[in-house]
């Protein structure tokens, strides 16, 4: 009886695991999470400056009453709902990430279960069941950040692909369908612009199927409604700085981070890349100036140094598939990171420094996540990897439908090589790489299931 009930309810009996279990972490890192009670946010303290500025101004800016784009907005209007009905706090940023995070595990299971019709149900239930208990991701999105959100709207993206993908006839349901994933991949690309180059590698995992007018009649309108969602923002941006700005101004930032003298040394030490030392002509005051020096400064770095892309794309690389969470050291107050003349990394101690204010990451260093936090990750993620590694092997034969989950690992892998990665960055594509864990333990399962009963008596 119990069991043909589990059977029966297994996912919801997984959602409600997973919301007590973030329930249960949420009340006991009270001291990390309750941000209004400790002053110190775990996450990204421009989200919280720009969604009160949103509430007490009205406008989208991080110093007060001064309109700019100089990140991806979406976020920040959510979280000033949020604070405008329920006020600022730890608690309601938590419960509105673990209700998220609900609907991305459902999201997940609809998600294998189409994509899989052998065995579906039960790869499914082990993918669903790895996110839900899988710890980095707990911990990032009980923090004050995008993930959450961007994680739910990306996983209805991807499942209204596979849905359109479905779709036998161009009926009026298929472009509503179509319709509907263009609305979705423009407000995600709000969030994060992570996922046009995913949209053009389904392209072509719809071509595995479709004929080329099929798939250009199904993909026609989820591009043009994508970008007629993202039109009002650019307008918005144009008046305010006289040019185009697609989505933000950080790709200079992100760019240069990626791509500058310090960008190796920081990772082969252990440290994110934030730390590397800015341009001397950059004008922290002028974004968009700021924005294109930068990015003038990433791109003069790579045509100078062209034999030096090689060991940077490496070492992205690894730093973005390491089984360790990336970074894994993290500067202390009054220090000072640089190179000397050969380009090696030195910490110094500076009072000048400009790395005074960094309690919070301060928090991950020699403490509980290192000791507790990281071995625990290495064997979570890292076990899962090898399991993945072996299921993609596997899978091999159905790569006319997993391949949209090997598109989607491609496309933010090279992303993340042409900025700059960490496991946070990969973190969100996650759950969909334990897919082929959760594949191969079904393979190596259903095999010994077959071996046991083929070796049972006959009874009369």
């Amino acid at each position: 009886m119990w069991l043909n009930w589990i059977k029966k309810y297994h996912l919801a009996l997984l959602i409600t695991l997973a919301i007590v279990v973030r329930l249960l972490i949420l009340f006991a890192g009270s001291g990390i999470f309750f941000f209004e009670q400790t002053g110190q946010i775990h996450g990204s303290t421009a989200y919280d400056e720009y969604a009160q500025n949103l509430i007490h101004t009205g406008v989208y800016g991080r110093e007060a009453g001064i309109a700019d784009s100089n990140i991806p907005p979406l976020y920040s209007f959510v979280l000033a709902s949020v604070y405008a009905v329920f006020g600022r706090g730890g608690l309601q940023v938590g419960l509105l990430h673990i209700a998220l995070d609900a609907v991305t595990i459902a999201l997940v299971y609809a998600i294998v279960r189409r994509l899989f019709v052998r065995h579906g149900v039960w790869i499914a239930a082990l993918t669903a069941l790895f996110y839900a208990f899988y710890p980095y991701l707990i911990f990032q999105n009980l923090s004050l950040n995008d993930t959450a959100l961007f994680m739910m709207l990306m996983y209805t993206f991807i499942l209204l692909m596979i849905v359109l993908r479905e779709r036998e006839s161009l009926d009026r349901r298929t472009v509503l369908i179509a319709i509907l994933a263009g609305l979705i991949l423009g407000i995600t690309t709000l969030t994060r612009a992570l996922l046009p180059l995913f949209a053009l590698l389904t392209a072509i995992w719809f071509l595995f199927r479709l004929s080329l007018k099929e798939t250009f009649l199904r993909l026609l309108p989820v591009a043009l409604v994508s970008v007629s969602v993202l039109i009002p923002w650019m307008i918005r941006s144009y008046r305010i700085y006289d040019s185009f700005v697609a989505v933000a101004l950080n790709t200079g930032d992100n760019l240069y981070q990626g791509a500058n003298e310090m960008t190796v040394p920081l990772f082969r030490a252990g440290y994110d890349v934030q730390w590397s030392q800015p341009p001397p002509e950059r004008d922290p005051d002028n974004w968009f100036r700021n924005n294109q020096m930068l990015l003038d400064a990433g791109m003069e770095y790579l045509r100078t140094y062209p034999e030096r892309i090689p060991e940077l794309l490496w070492v992205k690389f690894w730093v973005y598939w390491s089984v360790d969470i990336t970074p894994r050291n993290n500067p202390l107050a009054g220090q000072s990171l640089v190179l000397d003349e050969s380009r090696n990394l030195l910490v110094l101690n500076d009072s000048d420094s400009e790395l005074q204010d960094i309690d919070t990451i301060a928090t991950y260093s020699g403490t509980f996540f290192d000791r507790v936090g990281r071995p625990v990750h290495i064997l979570y993620f890292g076990g899962l990897l090898l399991l993945a590694l072996v299921g993609i092997g596997l899978s091999w034969r159905e790569w006319r439908t997993v391949s949209l989950l090997w598109f989607l690992q491609m496309s933010m892998t090279i992303m993340y090589l042409i900025f700059h990665p960490s496991t946070r960055y990969r973190a969100p594509t996650d759950p969909l790489l334990f897919v082929f864990s959760a594949y191969t333990l079904v393979i190596i399962g259903t095999a010994l299931l077959a071996r046991r009963r083929s070796k049972t008596p006959l009874r009369l």
